[in-house]
């Protein structure tokens, strides 16, 4: 996990347009009480990057804590694997939109 500077860095913006995309679903940010949100690095990996904002809108939710949630819950239509590991292991990002779409309904 890594800070809103941090991830401002990665992403190559500021702390300003990362709290705007937190608030709109486009990236996970999760609150800290010691420091505002904390931002899970791997989201910023290209093939993660490309469908976070489409994967809150097939959750339903912008909630960081829900979005980081479904990325790290194993799921069995993934044979026990992660979401996020599905993706880093190249299930193309279609199939994890539909079960983010099946798991929201």
């Amino acid at each position: 996990m890594i800070t809103i500077d941090a991830a401002a860095v990665l992403a190559g913006t500021s702390g300003v347009t990362m709290h705007a995309w937190i608030n709109a679903g486009r990236c996970i940010g999760v609150s800290n009480l010691r420091s505002g949100f904390k931002l899970p690095r791997w989201q910023f990996e290209p093939g993660i990057w490309q469908l976070l904002q489409r994967l809150a809108k097939c959750l339903g939710t912008n909630d960081g804590w829900q979005l980081l949630s479904f990325m790290e819950t194993p799921s069995m239509a993934l044979e026990g694997t992660t979401p996020r590991t599905a993706l880093e292991q190249g299930l193309p990002g279609d199939r994890i939109l539909a079960l983010a779409t099946a798991q929201a309904h």
